[in-house]
């Protein structure tokens, strides 16, 4: 599965690499890599290969979950067809609540005694993945677990996540992504050392390349 939907993700173009001219992201942090899992979105085998595996993730992991949640804004989508795939309730949850009409942060029915399966698109630092499983716990529900397409493993989210006592699984992650890419030709053994370096302290390894 990590192998398969590692060369999904490349040949939807869904992850880019560039360690020698690094993107820059919203964070400030410069990057070798981009990943945007919306992209799989418009390739229906790989939109199926993505919704059938999150879809088994959820049931082999969080049996017991009897509601999925997907994170906005990304994991809205996916986290629908999820939800449609075992027959379960769908909510989303927002990065912050409505300032307007109801105010709402989570979007979507609820219920009483909710276990909660939440279904994400990317984990970088975690952050905003963990601010909604904060909404979800405020509204009563039991988080069961969270599946994800894709995380880059960075330490800082790992550490994250413990300390939320939440449980992490995803479909595939950066070591597989780095093997199919040098695998494919589209980086040399170099740059894979590079990509290497780069994830263990993103925010250092910019400050000292630029």
């Amino acid at each position: 599965m990590q192998n398969s939907f590692a060369e999904k993700l490349l040949q939807a173009e869904a992850v880019r690499l560039q360690p020698d001219n690094p993107f820059t992201w919203a964070s400030g942090w410069h990057s070798p890599i981009y990943c945007d899992n919306r992209r799989l979105l418009s390739f229906p085998d790989i939109r199926t290969f993505v919704k059938d595996g999150i879809a088994a993730l959820v049931h082999t992991h969080f049996p017991e979950a009897n509601v999925v949640a997907g994170v906005a804004t990304g994991a809205i989508a996916i986290g629908a067809l999820v939800a449609d795939t075992l027959g379960l309730p769908f909510v989303y949850v927002r990065p912050k609540p409505k300032d307007h009409g109801m105010g709402n942060q989570i979007e979507g029915r609820l219920p009483d005694g909710a276990r909660v399966a939440v279904v994400e698109d990317l984990i970088s630092t975690g952050g905003s993945s963990l601010k909604a499983v904060e909404a979800l716990r405020k509204a009563g529900a039991q988080i069961e677990g969270m599946a994800a397409s894709f995380t880059y493993g960075f330490p800082v989210a790992e550490a994250a996540f413990r300390e939320a006592d939440v449980n992490l699984v995803t479909l595939s992650d950066y070591p597989h992504v780095l093997n199919a890419a040098l695998t494919r030709g589209y980086i040399t053994a170099e740059q894979q050392a590079i990509l290497a370096v780069w994830r263990e302290n993103p925010a250092e390894w910019g400050r000292v390349i630029h």
